[in-house]
């Protein structure tokens, strides 16, 4: 046996995982304690941010000898549910907890993918930031207003936003794409009044034929039909400032007439991350 922490222990052949670890911790505090911030949003199944330390809260004076623990004292009770087994702050709290922690881009992805899930919605998480006065709550308004319904990735929304920071039109977040009655399919970022989708390819998709075979034919289908489909690879996001002119240009081709992007302050604290 190999021990977590004091008093908690494993077998050794066993990997510990996020939930013994927090468990273990939760052990040596506070009746009242709750996993909370970046480590919430794990339980949630959203891996932001480093593992450690790991993030409790508590509404008592208690103190912790762990480096690899930070507690955060709060002045009113605690609300708490339980997550995978463990008591945790709930999604939308987490959410602004972890505003100070985390930069506007990785909020955004925290967002979308808390609704994604269906623990919480756009205007449930706006309304929350907007009533709120936490610590951070200023950068979870921010990113806030960018979370959308829909997105399937994280990268899904870092080009989202390297589209919309630029003042690109604002796409649709996986949106059927039809061919009068005939289904052509389900476009990642879709700009359906100029019939451009714009679609992350990832690098599972390279090492796997029979997707590469399916992604290949559907886009031929798209573009059999007359849209333009612009494909964003993870090389290219080392290059943002390409694919907002590749976008920019397509439009152009699509008869769009708004005004060229600016990439201003917000953008670029975008773009540094990729």
């Amino acid at each position: 046996m190999v021990a977590v922490r004091r008093g908690v222990y494993r077998y050794r052949e066993t990997v510990p995982t996020l939930v013994d670890q927090a468990s273990a911790v939760l052990r040596e505090l506070p009746d009242d304690a709750a996993v909370s911030h970046l480590t919430a949003l794990r339980l949630y199944g959203l891996e932001l941010g480093p593992l450690r330390p790991f993030h409790v809260s508590t509404s008592t004076d208690a103190q912790t000898k762990h480096a690899d623990v930070t507690l955060h004292r709060r002045d009113h009770r605690l609300s708490r549910r339980d997550v995978r087994g463990l008591p945790c702050l709930g999604p939308d709290r987490s959410f602004v907890d972890s505003a100070t922690l985390l930069g506007v881009r990785d909020l955004v992805r925290a967002g979308d993918a808390l609704v994604r899930a269906g623990l919480t919605s756009v205007d449930t998480l706006i309304g929350y930031t907007i009533d709120s006065h936490l610590d951070g709550v200023v950068r979870a308004r921010r990113a806030a207003v960018l979370v959308r319904a829909g997105v399937d990735s994280f990268r899904e929304t870092d080009v989202r936003l390297l589209m919309v920071l630029a003042g690109l039109p604002e796409p649709e977040c996986n949106r059927q794409i039809l061919d009068g009655p005939v289904f052509l399919a389900r476009g990642d970022l879709v700009l359906a009044d100029h019939r451009i989708v714009v679609e992350y390819d990832g690098w599972h998709h390279e090492r796997d034929a029979k997707q590469r075979a399916k992604d290949i034919f559907r886009r031929e289908r798209l573009e059999a039909a007359g849209w333009t489909v612009i494909v964003v690879t993870a090389a290219d996001l080392q290059h943002p400032t390409s694919v907002v002119a590749r976008i920019f240009e397509a439009l152009v081709r699509r008869g769009y007439d708004g005004a060229p992007p600016w990439l201003g302050a917000g953008w670029h604290e975008i773009a540094r991350g990729l």
